[in-house]
């Protein structure tokens, strides 16, 4: 966000630099109310914005589960409409979160013919 010009549909400033990126998750109280799910359109070390099925108020506290992180805790920063800014309790490794899953099959589990490197063809 341009310092100068500002935005006033966006959330506060944020400290983190983030990465665009596409990935689902499902939203909780941290007593387990299922609160839907929610598609995160950018993450930070900090912090994430998502797009989510429904309204939830700032101030609101979240348990969600990101894809190779794994559990994470923290409060809605902002809420515009459908859309949120949440703070971690805790700063993540965002990278974690682009890594491929293997779909919970181990490398030595594939045929020697699927691990290698490269493919020749005949």
């Amino acid at each position: 966000m341009d310092k100068e010009t500002g935005n006033s549909d966006r959330g506060p400033a944020r400290s983190a630099p983030r990465d665009s990126l596409f990935l689902l998750t499902s939203l909780s109280t941290l007593d387990g109310v299922d609160l839907g799910k929610a598609r995160v359109r950018n993450l930070s070390a900090t912090g994430l914005m998502a797009d989510c099925e429904r309204a939830i108020p700032a101030g609101t506290r979240l348990r969600l589960e990101l894809r190779g992180v794994g559990p994470v805790e923290g409060s809605v920063a902002w809420s515009r409409d459908d859309k949120i800014g949440f703070a971690f309790d805790a700063p993540i490794d965002p990278q974690l979160a682009r890594k491929p899953v293997a779909n919970g099959v181990s490398r030595q589990a594939l045929p020697d013919y699927l691990r290698s490197a490269t493919i020749t063809r005949r």
